[in-house]
Protein backbone atom coordinates (compact mmCIF):
# COMPACT_ATOMS: atom_id res chain seq x y z
CA UNK A 1 0.00 0.00 0.00
CA UNK A 2 1.20 3.55 -0.64
CA UNK A 3 2.61 5.40 1.99
CA UNK A 4 -0.16 8.45 1.55
CA UNK A 5 -3.04 5.83 1.59
CA UNK A 6 -1.35 3.83 4.87
CA UNK A 7 -1.67 7.20 6.24
CA UNK A 8 -5.04 8.11 5.33
CA UNK A 9 -6.16 4.89 6.93
CA UNK A 10 -4.59 5.21 9.74
CA UNK A 11 -6.02 9.27 9.93
CA UNK A 12 -9.52 7.67 9.29
CA UNK A 13 -8.83 6.01 12.61
CA UNK A 14 -7.66 7.77 14.67
CA UNK A 15 -10.81 10.71 13.90
CA UNK A 16 -13.35 7.51 14.45
CA UNK A 17 -11.09 6.44 18.11
CA UNK A 18 -10.98 10.25 19.23
CA UNK A 19 -15.06 10.92 17.88
CA UNK A 20 -16.73 7.46 19.67
CA UNK A 21 -16.37 8.09 23.47
CA UNK A 22 -20.48 9.19 23.98
CA UNK A 23 -19.28 12.72 26.31
CA UNK A 24 -21.69 15.95 25.94
CA UNK A 25 -21.49 16.47 22.53
CA UNK A 26 -22.69 12.94 21.44
CA UNK A 27 -25.30 13.56 23.72
CA UNK A 28 -26.29 16.85 21.91
CA UNK A 29 -25.84 15.10 18.89
CA UNK A 30 -28.40 12.66 19.27
CA UNK A 31 -30.48 15.04 21.09
CA UNK A 32 -30.68 17.57 17.99
CA UNK A 33 -31.38 14.16 15.73
CA UNK A 34 -34.16 13.19 17.77
CA UNK A 35 -35.62 16.34 18.10
CA UNK A 36 -34.92 18.10 14.29
CA UNK A 37 -34.18 15.32 12.27
CA UNK A 38 -30.58 13.43 11.21
CA UNK A 39 -29.32 16.27 9.25
CA UNK A 40 -29.33 18.57 12.08
CA UNK A 41 -27.16 16.21 14.10
CA UNK A 42 -24.57 14.78 11.64
CA UNK A 43 -24.00 19.05 10.47
CA UNK A 44 -23.32 19.35 14.53
CA UNK A 45 -21.20 16.36 14.34
CA UNK A 46 -19.26 17.95 11.56
CA UNK A 47 -18.64 21.25 13.90
CA UNK A 48 -17.39 18.43 16.62
CA UNK A 49 -15.25 16.67 13.68
CA UNK A 50 -13.92 19.99 12.45
CA UNK A 51 -12.73 21.30 16.40
CA UNK A 52 -11.03 17.82 16.32
CA UNK A 53 -9.21 18.02 13.13
CA UNK A 54 -8.00 21.88 14.51
CA UNK A 55 -6.87 19.80 17.67
CA UNK A 56 -5.36 16.95 15.53
CA UNK A 57 -3.16 19.36 13.37
CA UNK A 58 -1.85 21.22 16.29
CA UNK A 59 -0.59 18.04 17.60
CA UNK A 60 0.51 16.81 13.78
CA UNK A 61 2.61 19.30 13.35
CA UNK A 62 4.21 19.57 16.77
CA UNK A 63 2.75 23.43 17.10
CA UNK A 64 4.64 23.07 20.82
CA UNK A 65 3.80 26.65 21.66
CA UNK A 66 0.35 25.97 21.31
CA UNK A 67 0.43 23.01 23.03
CA UNK A 68 2.95 24.62 25.95
CA UNK A 69 -0.43 27.39 26.32
CA UNK A 70 -2.32 24.84 26.78
CA UNK A 71 -0.49 23.34 29.53
CA UNK A 72 -0.19 26.16 31.54
CA UNK A 73 -3.72 26.98 31.27
CA UNK A 74 -5.35 23.52 31.65
CA UNK A 75 -7.09 24.77 34.46
CA UNK A 76 -8.44 27.83 32.98
CA UNK A 77 -9.96 25.75 29.81
CA UNK A 78 -11.47 23.12 31.63
CA UNK A 79 -13.22 25.79 34.15
CA UNK A 80 -14.61 27.52 31.45
CA UNK A 81 -15.74 24.13 29.53
CA UNK A 82 -17.65 22.71 32.62
CA UNK A 83 -19.25 26.00 33.08
CA UNK A 84 -20.55 26.35 29.54
CA UNK A 85 -21.57 22.32 29.64
CA UNK A 86 -23.24 22.93 32.46
CA UNK A 87 -25.15 25.97 31.26
CA UNK A 88 -26.12 23.80 28.15
CA UNK A 89 -27.25 20.96 30.36
CA UNK A 90 -29.71 23.07 32.01
CA UNK A 91 -30.76 24.97 29.06
CA UNK A 92 -31.54 21.57 27.16
CA UNK A 93 -33.53 19.69 30.35
CA UNK A 94 -35.72 23.26 30.27
CA UNK A 95 -36.29 23.68 26.59
CA UNK A 96 -39.86 22.73 24.78
CA UNK A 97 -38.94 20.26 22.20
CA UNK A 98 -42.07 21.12 20.33
CA UNK A 99 -40.89 24.65 20.34
CA UNK A 100 -37.84 23.79 19.38
CA UNK A 101 -39.42 21.95 16.77
CA UNK A 102 -41.50 24.92 15.92
CA UNK A 103 -38.91 27.07 15.89
CA UNK A 104 -36.53 24.88 13.79
CA UNK A 105 -39.02 25.00 11.01
CA UNK A 106 -39.30 28.57 10.88
CA UNK A 107 -35.48 28.92 11.56
CA UNK A 108 -33.20 28.80 7.53
CA UNK A 109 -30.17 29.22 9.63
CA UNK A 110 -30.55 26.80 12.40
CA UNK A 111 -28.31 24.85 10.51
CA UNK A 112 -25.51 26.92 10.59
CA UNK A 113 -26.19 27.49 14.28
CA UNK A 114 -26.04 23.78 15.11
CA UNK A 115 -22.31 23.60 13.80
CA UNK A 116 -21.14 27.15 15.07
CA UNK A 117 -22.58 25.65 18.52
CA UNK A 118 -20.51 22.39 18.76
CA UNK A 119 -17.50 23.57 17.29
CA UNK A 120 -17.25 26.10 19.67
CA UNK A 121 -18.42 23.52 22.82
CA UNK A 122 -15.58 21.12 21.64
CA UNK A 123 -13.09 23.81 21.29
CA UNK A 124 -13.32 24.62 24.74
CA UNK A 125 -11.45 21.11 25.81
CA UNK A 126 -8.77 21.68 23.88
CA UNK A 127 -7.04 19.20 26.14
CA UNK A 128 -7.79 17.22 23.28
CA UNK A 129 -4.57 17.84 21.93
CA UNK A 130 -2.99 15.44 24.03
CA UNK A 131 -4.99 12.54 23.60
CA UNK A 132 -3.89 13.29 19.72
CA UNK A 133 -0.62 13.23 20.31
CA UNK A 134 -0.88 10.15 22.20
CA UNK A 135 -2.45 8.46 18.80
CA UNK A 136 -0.28 9.92 16.56
CA UNK A 137 2.50 8.26 18.59
CA UNK A 138 0.23 4.93 19.24
CA UNK A 139 -0.40 4.64 15.52
CA UNK A 140 3.15 5.76 14.31
CA UNK A 141 2.41 8.64 12.10
CA UNK A 142 4.56 11.46 14.05
CA UNK A 143 7.95 11.38 12.30
CA UNK A 144 10.59 14.53 10.97
CA UNK A 145 10.32 13.16 7.60
CA UNK A 146 6.59 13.37 7.21
CA UNK A 147 5.95 16.19 4.26
CA UNK A 148 3.19 18.79 4.90
CA UNK A 149 1.66 16.59 1.85
CA UNK A 150 1.62 13.29 3.90
CA UNK A 151 0.42 15.40 7.09
CA UNK A 152 -2.61 16.82 4.73
CA UNK A 153 -3.42 13.34 4.01
CA UNK A 154 -3.80 12.31 7.42
CA UNK A 155 -5.37 15.45 8.92
CA UNK A 156 -7.93 14.76 6.13
CA UNK A 157 -8.43 11.00 7.14
CA UNK A 158 -8.57 12.25 10.82
CA UNK A 159 -11.75 14.64 9.36
CA UNK A 160 -13.24 11.78 7.31
CA UNK A 161 -13.28 9.02 10.07
CA UNK A 162 -15.00 11.69 12.61
CA UNK A 163 -17.52 12.56 10.27
CA UNK A 164 -18.33 9.23 9.14
CA UNK A 165 -18.75 8.42 12.64
CA UNK A 166 -21.24 11.09 13.09
CA UNK A 167 -22.72 10.01 9.73
CA UNK A 168 -23.35 6.29 11.37
CA UNK A 169 -24.40 7.36 14.58
CA UNK A 170 -27.32 10.10 13.76
CA UNK A 171 -28.24 7.84 10.79
CA UNK A 172 -28.58 4.81 13.74
CA UNK A 173 -30.50 7.39 15.88
CA UNK A 174 -33.06 8.80 13.14
CA UNK A 175 -33.86 5.14 12.33
CA UNK A 176 -35.71 5.11 15.38
CA UNK A 177 -36.30 8.88 15.54
CA UNK A 178 -40.31 8.35 13.91
CA UNK A 179 -41.03 5.54 16.86
CA UNK A 180 -40.76 8.77 19.81
CA UNK A 181 -44.29 10.65 20.45
CA UNK A 182 -44.30 14.03 21.89
CA UNK A 183 -44.18 13.14 25.53
CA UNK A 184 -41.11 10.94 25.04
CA UNK A 185 -39.28 13.89 23.54
CA UNK A 186 -39.95 15.46 26.55
CA UNK A 187 -38.66 12.65 28.58
CA UNK A 188 -35.56 12.71 26.10
CA UNK A 189 -34.91 16.48 26.56
CA UNK A 190 -35.18 16.26 30.22
CA UNK A 191 -32.54 12.85 30.01
CA UNK A 192 -30.26 14.99 27.56
CA UNK A 193 -30.10 17.90 29.99
CA UNK A 194 -29.16 16.10 33.17
CA UNK A 195 -26.62 13.99 31.27
CA UNK A 196 -25.16 16.92 30.32
CA UNK A 197 -25.55 18.95 33.41
CA UNK A 198 -24.11 16.06 35.01
CA UNK A 199 -20.94 16.22 32.50
CA UNK A 200 -20.61 19.38 32.95
CA UNK A 201 -20.29 19.11 37.03
CA UNK A 202 -17.60 16.47 36.74
CA UNK A 203 -15.27 18.56 34.48
CA UNK A 204 -15.54 20.90 37.47
CA UNK A 205 -15.27 18.72 40.22
CA UNK A 206 -12.11 18.09 37.77
CA UNK A 207 -10.85 21.71 38.29
CA UNK A 208 -10.58 21.70 41.87
CA UNK A 209 -8.84 18.20 42.02
CA UNK A 210 -6.31 20.05 39.63
CA UNK A 211 -6.17 23.37 42.33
Amino acid sequence: MQLWATLLVKGILIGLLASIPLGPIGVICIQRTINKGRLSGFISGLGAASADTIFATIAGFSLTFIISFIEEKQIAFQAIGGIVVVALGAKIFFTNPIRQLRRHKRKKNSLTEDFISVLLLTITNPLAVFFFLALFAAFGVVSGQTTWFLSLITLGGVFLGAGLWWYALTSLVNLLRNKFRLKQLWWINKISGITIFILGIFALVGVFVLL
